[in-house]
């Protein structure tokens, strides 16, 4: 059964899990457009092209394209809309994009699960506890990066001594 869990759809599954929590961060997190937002959202961003690039490669049972493929293309569609619509500072289309294409994410997620003979369902049940270690190492490192960023990007500069007299004087 393991065996069946080649590089990529490994990689595949950590950076998909990767989004989840990142993106869950930037829908819960308050603060929006500061540094820390910038940051996990750009972490996220990348996740999600790795994510969307992968799913190419990943074929189905019978060696096609699939429901999850077509997710990925309007998926990589919403991203890019939802980039662009930042960068030109509009914000309600930007959360809407961005917000979208998180909820595709997890419909996704729901889809991969509702088939106990994918990877997933069939990892978790004939391996639980093996499945119950990557989950939260993979949970805890993002969520760590995530809640890391925030208290270390959303400081201010700390200035020595030396460089504020140096700037009054």
């Amino acid at each position: 059964m393991l065996d069946r869990w080649d590089p990529l759809i490994l990689l595949h599954a950590i950076s998909a899990t990767y989004a989840l929590v990142l993106g869950a961060f930037q829908i819960i997190r308050r603060r929006r457009g500061d540094r820390p937002h910038r940051i996990i959202g750009w972490s996220w961003v990348a996740a999600m092209a790795f994510v969307i690039a992968s799913s190419f490669r990943i074929r189905t049972i019978t060696g096609g394209f699939g429901w999850l493929h077509a997710l990925s293309l309007f998926t990589a569609g919403t991203v890019t809309l939802g980039i662009v619509a930042a960068r030109r500072h509009n914000v309600k289309a930007h959360r809407s994009f961005m917000t979208g294409s998180y909820l595709g994410l997890l419909g996704a997620l729901f889809g991969v699960l509702a088939v106990p003979e994918r990877r997933i369902p069939e990892t978790a049940m004939h391996h639980s506890v093996l499945f119950a270690v990557f989950v939260a190492a993979v949970v805890g490192t993002a969520a760590a990066g995530a809640w890391g960023t925030i208290r270390l990007a959303g400081r201010p500069a700390v200035r020595s001594k030396q460089v504020t007299e140096a700037r009054r004087g």
